[in-house]
């Protein structure tokens, strides 16, 4: 000990000053921070490694063998499809219908519909959780400061006769806490955020694909109704034709009132069809408008015509493993049973030791200037084992091994409504050429039987009877003959969506999507 020259105690120079203690807090620190490290690198991640399913080994989605090629019939819109095994899948396939109106339509719907702009958004929020979930691989840490005034008593303190106490204390601290992820609890939470973000990625993939392919079938939809509809209004003024007719010879005495009334009662018929095909019209516009983000009201697009479009004709004839890997529905329910299978982790390693570290550097002083002058610090280190839950823990393993099995059965049957998908797209392609090939003689000859009999009708050699049901036949016939044609291009458009694809180019109607 050494004494001033007033005889008083002089403070030891040994005594560690303020800058030397925290020096030890900091290396302090940096030892917890390479122990943590080392542990974090060294430790296992409990639970499966997760294993993409096998690919199906079929060499075809269909049970009978499709023709290399469709039927063709001698119209636009008829020409033979061919089933090609290298055509390649174009990600913009509605381009193949060689319509600007219908590009520039599909391509304001990705840019401006809310169902993109939702999906859009929960992609980025299974972003975030999953950068949230990677928040448990490091330290927390958390600093506080504050001050009190306090007064307290000196009896109850048992000074008795020391009165009252006024004084302000001061705190200040900064405190750290870790979480060892040993056995890799932590990083299966954050694998099963990561496949929930696939998930929510693929979610998104489908999102555009089946909006593009609902705007190319109401668009057809559209132009089938038009020429529905016009096919009707030649009919209505056949009908009306006939009722002029019979209303002159009936006024001049060559016919019977009973014949005028069945022309007028044919027109009226003819006349009635006509308002459902119309309603159904403005229908598939409004349907339009809200495909492309815009109120029905502010819906301008011109009149879709059939002649307009043309109709692709290489089709991708994609064996089933090809299959599984364009699908989006099918990588989401991979990415899907992904996350169970990590959640089986999570489940097991919180059935095991949780071993954690905490420190914390601050003081508490009633001088707010001698803050951090007497500087304490505390570091601890603890490990749990649950040993009695009442059976919690094991059902949670329990439940997520049955959670994998759904999510793998989920898979399976989601491969089996894809491959059923294609093969009904790929046999509807056929079906439709032959059906548009039948309506189309079907159609002709009816329009041949028309003419005839009208001609016959007005020499005065057939009756009302045989003129409406001629007429009947050929409305019959037309309309059935533009839903075949109508069908051939919907159905098209069917079997891309159900092929699947990737969007693997940037811009989508001016929106990005988020890289694989």
């Amino acid at each position: 000990m050494e004494y001033n020259e007033r005889g008083q105690l002089r403070r030891s120079r040994r005594i560690p000053e303020p800058s030397m203690r925290r020096s030890g807090v900091a290396a302090a620190i940096w030892s917890l921070a390479a122990v943590v490290g080392m542990l974090a690198c060294g430790g296992c991640a409990v639970g499966p490694d997760f294993k993409s399913p096998a690919a199906p080994a079929a060499a075809s989605v269909t049970h009978e063998p499709l023709p290399t090629q469709t039927q063709a019939t001698p119209i636009a819109g008829g020409a033979a499809q061919r089933f090609d095994p290298a055509a390649q899948l174009s990600s913009q396939w509605w381009t193949l219908y060689g319509s600007e109106q219908l590009d520039r339509l599909v391509s304001t719907a990705l840019g401006n519909s809310p169902t993109i702009a939702s999906a859009q958004a929960a992609l980025r929020v299974a972003q975030e959780q999953v950068n949230a979930q990677r928040g448990g691989l490091y330290p927390s840490v958390s600093g506080s400061i504050g001050a009190t005034r306090e007064k307290i008593n000196g009896a109850s303190q048992g000074f008795p006769g020391f009165g009252n106490f006024l004084f302000t204390l001061y705190n200040a601290s900064v405190s750290l806490s870790y979480n060892f992820d040993v056995f890799g609890g932590v990083r299966r939470g954050i694998e099963a955020q990561e496949a929930g973000r696939d998930a929510q990625r693929e979610e998104l993939q489908a999102t555009y694909q089946t909006l593009a392919a609902n705007v190319v079938t109401a668009a057809v939809l559209e132009a089938s109704l038009r020429a529905q509809i016009a096919a009707t209004q030649e009919l209505i003024a056949s009908a009306q034709h006939e009722v002029d007719l019979s209303r002159q010879d009936f006024e001049l005495g060559g016919a019977a009132r009973s014949d005028l009334l069945s022309a007028q009662s044919n027109l009226a018929s003819v006349q009635a069809t006509l308002p459902p095909l119309q309603q159904q019209l403005a229908a598939a516009r409004t349907q339009l408008a809200v495909y492309l983000g815009q109120p029905p009201s502010e819906y301008g697009e011109g009149a879709f015509d059939l002649a307009s479009l043309q109709l692709p004709l290489d089709i991708p004839l994609m064996v089933p493993s090809e299959i599984v890997r364009q699908r989006p529905d099918i990588r989401r329910a991979e990415a899907q049973l992904h996350e169970a299978s990590a959640q089986i982790g999570v489940a097991t390693a919180n059935m095991l030791p949780q071993i954690g570290l905490t420190g914390s550097y601050g003081d508490s002083t009633s001088s707010f200037r001698q803050l951090f002058s007497s500087n304490v610090f505390s570091l601890g280190a603890n490990i749990a084992q649950p040993l009695f839950q009442g059976g919690t823990l094991s059902a949670k393993r329990r439940a997520a091994l049955a959670a994998y099995d759904e999510s793998l059965a989920q898979y399976r049957q989601t491969v089996l409504l894809a491959f059923k998908n294609v093969a009904d797209a790929l046999h509807a392609l056929d079906a439709d050429a032959q059906t548009l090939a039948a309506q189309y003689r079907a159609q002709t000859a009816a329009a041949d039987s028309l003419h005839l009999i009208e001609q016959r009708f007005g020499l005065g050699g057939a009756n009302h009877l045989e003129l409406l049901v001629a007429q009947q036949q050929y409305q019959r016939a037309r309309i059935a003959y533009v839903q075949a044609l109508a069908a051939r291009y919907q159905d098209t458009a069917a079997l891309f969506l159900a092929l699947g694809g990737d969007w693997k180019d940037a811009e989508r109607g001016g929106e990005a999507v988020s890289a694989r």
